[in-house]
């Protein structure tokens, strides 16, 4: 941190859950009061996440910078300040990331010097952490991150000049811990130097912890420019008035605190404060959560996607725990999504009519949110509605887009709590984003089963059964995006005795992706059974994707193979070169000549290898998204699958497939779609 000029920094781990970082050292900041930076998973669009995936650096030199890649970083600390993130490698294993923190140069990158100091920390740590994994440890860290306190700095301030200040003055660490108080500090804290030296400034002042100031706190830390904003001293009875003013630097922060009149203009929620939106600790300020629950509702394309995001920003951002969504068919109530909850409690709800006497029902037919301060208050609402918990407070909302009903959300809370008029504004707002993030899932849903259908109806339902070959075909979608793209697979008698194995990948998703597939997969087909050569099928296919111009380009690769000698000729256009398994288990990755991609060069040439499959080979024909995923090579997929290929043991051709797909299969977040043939000579 010192050496890149910074003021705090942190080390994220690998975490005990696939996929997910947990911070594991912080230094240079109060970790409580960045507890929801804690945990990072590796697809969210932040830099830390980046820098694990890619295995690149990220350098934001400034707020400006940082907002244009990573908008949902800002919308949670809008301070200006500049981050580092390099990743820490070593011999291509992923341990964590590196970051560092220090003040923003606009307009200025990162210089070349710190990078390479960054780069070099990231290499000695990442050796360290691979000779722990050699020596039995795992390197995971799933708890919480150990603060490492950097050494004080001393202190030179003249005692008798600061005690003459009518106003208090603090000095903090960059944990937030007092280490110097002056005469009027003492006074105001009512206790004197040796009970608060070492103290949480805001746990010695409780009333600055309150919800309100957070975010002035965490803009202290994160930037180097001064902080100033009135606080009430005292919230019950009601304090006076004090002006703050936080003055930041790389060894910590100083406070001021003096007396102030009453501000012109003060939040209801400053002036007549309830619960708050939880501690510290617990939550992420409400200034920013609408910007980044927005900006997490765009990502999210499926209902299930949206109940997710809101799980994951609603619930924290107001101390929730419990969270239930239900939307409108045809007119009845229906269970999308829960947590929290006990199990079943829910079901019986399901599929309730419009006319119940519910507040599920109730806050969608009305279009009004209903709060209930605590379970008594609701039950007193609704006489003899069955309650999961005795103590708690709810919050009903109506999910309505433009004037139509979706559905309801309930949000549920573990203490009895009040909904300042602040808070039910930011619900109520809330509620309309969800809404209309749902009912774009039901529009995506509608073109993603009419897209599912039509894909099913063009993929082979059965391959054929013949002597000395055996086929098998896998096919699975992508989960992100359309869910449905135009990759295929087929085998063909070609009437000769011969046999065609086929596979290709129309790029894009969708119903277009999947119509052009659609047509491809014909047009091989009355090539293969007419009898051309396999130079001849690739050339007419690509003749007639250029022919019908649908925007879109295809990979394919051909394979005509006679199944009592072995002999086989192919050609590829564009595609991932396939896998050949030997029977004594040696694998390698076939090197067949090939042509540019299908429906770019009319004048394209398509030269054939011939080579001959041996019995009790395996010949692997797959499509790329079995082996490319973001941030790694696609050479080192392939060699990934050919390694588990060499390692199936001659067994059932059908488990070996569903060996070779599974893992890609599991992977959360997959971009594209994953077609697999396998085809073996037999005895």
């Amino acid at each position: 941190m010192a050496a890149v000029g910074g003021y705090a920094g942190g080390v994220y781990l690998r975490s005990g859950t696939e996929g997910l970082l947990r911070m594991a050292v912080l230094t240079g900041l109060p970790g409580p009061l960045f507890r929801p930076w804690w945990r990072m998973h590796v697809n969210r669009p932040y830099p830390v996440a980046e820098a694990y995936r890619s295995g690149q650096a990220v350098h934001l030199a400034d707020a400006d910078s940082a907002m244009r890649r990573f908008p949902q970083l800002m919308a949670g600390l809008p301070f200006p300040f500049a981050s580092l993130y390099e990743p820490v490698t070593a011999d291509g294993r992923r341990f964590g990331v590196l970051l560092a923190l220090r003040t923003a140069t606009p307009g200025v990158p990162v210089g070349a010097a710190d990078r390479e100091r960054l780069r070099e920390a990231a290499d000695r740590l990442a050796q360290e952490l691979a000779a722990l994994e050699a020596a039995g440890d795992p390197v995971v860290w799933d708890g919480d991150p150990v603060s490492v306190r950097p050494p004080p700095a001393g202190h030179e301030e003249p005692r008798k000049a600061v005690d003459r200040l009518p106003q208090a003055l603090i000095s903090v660490d960059r944990e937030g811990r007092i280490d110097f108080v002056n005469s009027a500090a003492e006074d105001l804290l009512g206790r004197g130097a040796p009970q608060v030296l070492g103290q949480v400034a805001w746990e010695a002042l409780p009333w600055l912890g309150h919800p309100a100031y957070e975010d002035h706190l965490r803009a202290v830390f994160m930037s180097t420019e001064p902080v100033h904003f009135a606080a009430r001293r005292g919230w019950n009875p009601p304090g006076d008035w004090l002006s703050v003013g936080l003055y930041p630097g790389p060894d910590g922060v100083t406070l001021t605190i003096g007396a102030a009149e009453k501000p012109a203009y003060a939040p209801a929620s400053m002036v007549r404060p309830g619960a708050g939106l939880g501690s510290p600790a617990d939550r992420a300020s409400a200034l920013y959560r609408p910007v980044a629950l927005a900006i997490a509702l765009t990502e999210a394309v499926t209902a299930r996607q949206v109940s997710a995001v809101v799980t994951e920003e609603l619930l924290p951002a107001f101390g929730g725990r419990q969270l239930a969504i239900y939307l409108l068919n045809e007119r009845h109530l229906h269970l999308a999504w829960e947590t929290g909850f006990p199990a079943g409690f829910l079901t019986r709800f399901d599929g309730v009519g419009l006319d119940a006497r519910l507040p599920g029902v109730e806050t969608l037919t009305s279009g009004r949110p209903l709060f209930f301060e605590s379970m008594q208050h609701l039950a007193a609402a609704y006489p003899g509605i069955p309650l999961d918990a005795d103590v708690g407070a709810r919050a009903f909302l109506p999910l309505i887009a433009s004037g139509r009903p979706v559905g309801s959300c309930i949000l549920g809370f573990d203490a009895p709590r009040g909904f300042s008029p602040e808070e039910r504004t930011v619900l109520t707002a809330l509620a309309g984003l969800i809404a209309q993030a749902l009912e774009r899932a039901r529009r995506y849903d509608s073109e993603a089963a009419l897209a599912r259908g039509l894909q099913a109806a063009l993929l082979p339902h059965r391959l054929p059964v013949l002597d000395h070959v055996e086929t098998v075909g896998r096919y699975l979608p992508g989960t992100q995006g359309m869910d449905v793209g135009g990759d295929w697979y087929d085998v063909i008698e070609t009437g000769a005795g011969l046999l065609a194995l086929v596979i290709g990948d129309v790029q894009g998703h969708g119903v277009a992706a999947a119509a052009t597939m659609g047509q491809l997969r014909s047009a091989v087909r009355a090539f293969a059974l007419s009898g051309s050569t396999p130079e001849e099928v690739m050339s007419g296919t690509n003749q007639l994707l250029i022919d019908l111009d649908p925007g879109q380009f295809a990979s394919c690769c051909y394979v005509l193979l006679d199944p009592v000698t072995g002999g086989a000729r192919a050609v590829r256009a564009g595609h991932p070169q396939p896998l050949l398994r030997h029977p004594d288990g040696r694998t390698e990755v076939l090197e067949l000549a090939g042509g540019v991609v299908l429906g770019i060069d009319p004048e394209a040439s398509y030269p054939v290898t011939e080579m001959r499959l041996a019995t009790g080979s395996v010949l692997a024909l797959y499509t790329d998204g079995l082996v490319e995923k973001p941030g790694t090579d696609i050479d080192a997929g392939v060699e990934g699958l050919r390694l588990s290929l060499a390692a199936a043991r001659p067994s059932p051709l059908t488990e070996t497939a569903d060996r070779l797909i599974g893992e890609a299969g599991n992977t959360a977040d997959r971009p594209d779609d994953i077609a697999l043939l396998l085809a073996s000579r037999t005895p």
